[in-house]
């Protein structure tokens, strides 16, 4: 079915107010697949918070020109669909790092995070990237071992006294 020009300038707009907003985005070529595991691929994706898109490439190119992935542009060929990941950085590579695991049609071509291309080998790292809640967690837990460190040690100098005077009692119990 033949877009007129109003239509696509509607898919070039809306994807490109999504890159412009998304921390990473998964290129992957689908070819072989079939309907329903597309269906299942978009309902995951929805799921996670992660904007999925087939899109001609002519229309993605200039959708990400000015954006963080303008170095995705020349490789940008074949039947291609675009995940933006919207809350976390990893959540794109999540979703289509899962669905690999079971349709082996889908191949992946094009990672790339904060401007930068990286190896579609590298979707694995990203998709090992904490979630922001996570990434806060692990802060926290970093931030308080300081403090449980210093109150152990300070607790454990009345402790050592009072070991060492029941000791002494001890002593002159049996004595």
């Amino acid at each position: 079915m033949a877009l007129n020009m109003a239509e696509k300038q509607a898919i070039v707009a809306e994807v490109a107010e999504v890159a412009a907003s998304a921390h990473s985005a998964i290129a992957a070529e689908y070819r072989g697949m079939t309907v329903d595991a597309m269906t299942r691929l978009r309902a995951e994706a929805r799921n996670h918070g992660v904007y999925l898109r087939v899109v001609k490439n002519t229309l993605a190119r200039r959708a990400v020109a000015g954006t963080d992935f303008e170095c995705m542009q020349e490789g940008l060929t074949g039947p291609l669909v675009l995940a933006f990941s919207q809350e976390d950085p990893g959540a794109a590579a999540r979703v289509i790092k899962d669905f690999v695991k079971d349709n082996k049609q889908m191949v992946v071509k094009l990672v790339a995070i904060g401007g930068k291309l990286l190896p579609a080998t590298d979707l694995e790292a990203l998709a090992k990237m904490p979630t922001r809640d996570q990434a806060i967690s692990m802060l926290m837990g970093v931030m308080k071992a300081p403090i449980q460190k210093l109150a152990r040690t300070l607790n454990e100098v009345p402790g050592k006294l009072v070991r060492t005077l029941a000791a002494v009692r001890d002593a002159k119990e049996a004595a």
